[in-house]
């Protein structure tokens, strides 16, 4: 659900779903603590919804289960993907969200995004500079030894 909504554009509903099944979210209090039972740094595969058990995680350290959340984090709602050597940001964020940041390394080239949302809007981006730079595609040549590269996007 968190991918489908975010690939739909829909930022308010992906991010609402992703922390849902966030871990850390069941940890915030000592009754939830003692209701979902399992680790708050990993993914469970399942989280129970009804009866006595309703609430309580399993099947932690379930590989499938992390790396579909990796997945839909980053690239789905932060919007960070790489395509034939491009970086191409296409968030889904909460329009809440003023703003955030992403370091990524790329072999010996680091990038510092930096994406501002001014317009409260899940996923326009309206421009993307680099190092000062406008690129009139929007989309970043990923290059292997260019030191820090200052990312900046206006959604």
């Amino acid at each position: 659900m968190v991918i489908a909504e975010a690939m739909l554009g829909f930022g308010d509903k992906a991010v609402e779903y992703f922390r849902m099944i966030n871990p850390i979210e069941h940890s915030k209090t000592k009754n939830s603590v003692m209701k979902y039972k399992v680790e708050p740094y990993v993914i469970p595969a399942d989280v129970y919804g009804q009866g006595n058990l309703a609430g309580r995680g399993g099947w932690t350290w379930y590989t499938g289960s992390s790396s579909w959340m990796y997945i839909a984090g980053i690239k789905n709602i932060l919007g960070i993907n790489i395509e034939d050597g491009y970086l191409c940001l296409k968030p889904a964020i909460d329009r809440e969200w003023k703003d955030y940041s992403v370091r990524l390394k790329y072999n010996n080239t680091v990038y510092n995004i930096n994406v501002k949302n001014s317009g409260n809007i899940n996923n326009e981006v309206k421009k993307v500079t680099i190092n000062g730079v406008e690129l009139k595609d929007k989309k970043i040549k990923l290059n292997e030894n260019a030191g820090i590269c200052e990312v900046s996007v206006e959604i």
